[in-house]
């Protein structure tokens, strides 16, 4: 069972994360920030993986701190999950349009953490939400789940259109990445023995 359940407490937030990654793409998400849950939802729902995330952080100051401590935490949950990676495809990528934008993201579990960002948002936030979170939130993800990530948006004139063909390309991309592979045999797919 490819599954974790991850806690993190500190004195600007309290994350928890429950990850199934042979889920069915159930959401159940309760972080505060609306659009941050919007977009958690397409991770789930498109990447196929059963997400539950309860967070309380300090939002009188702003959501910077939740945003990326949740960050933080999934990508704990993911690298427990994966455990050694043994027989997983190990890259996955994916484009994902929606109307006008368009995005490519590109991931290899490699256990080396590296995120390229090219992400030009139209504005700076979308509501309230503040677009640079975005960016936030993923180098917390891959620094904990030691993955290599890509993210870079073509095209795209409505930030939330932006924003949200960059979270279900991601979501598809991991999808590829984490399915296990029946030609693989249990192997651990690199070169040096080891992810």
């Amino acid at each position: 069972m490819r599954q974790a359940d991850v806690s993190r407490n500190t004195l600007e937030t309290r994350i928890h994360v429950a990850i199934n990654l042979d889920g069915t793409g159930v959401a159940k998400l309760s972080t505060g920030v609306g659009f941050f849950d919007h977009m958690l939802d397409q991770i789930a729902r498109h990447g196929m993986i059963d997400l539950m995330i309860d967070a309380v952080g300090d939002l009188h100051i702003d959501a910077h701190h939740t945003v990326e401590d949740v960050g933080i935490t999934l990508g704990q949950a993911l690298a427990k999950a994966l455990g050694d990676k043994k027989g997983l495809r190990r890259y996955g990528h994916a484009y994902v349009p929606l109307d006008e934008a368009l995005s490519r993201v590109v991931v290899d579990l490699s256990g080396r953490p590296g995120l390229v960002f090219n992400v030009p948002f139209t504005r700076a936030a979308i509501g309230e939400f503040d677009v640079d979170l975005i960016h936030e939130f993923f180098q917390g993800l891959v620094n904990h789940a030691g993955i290599s990530l890509h993210i870079d948006n073509l095209s795209g004139v409505n930030a939330h259109h932006q924003a949200e063909t960059v979270f279900k390309a991601f979501a598809r991309a991991l999808r590829m990445a984490i399915e296990t592979d029946a030609r693989a045999a249990g192997a651990i797919p690199s070169t040096k023995g080891s992810l």
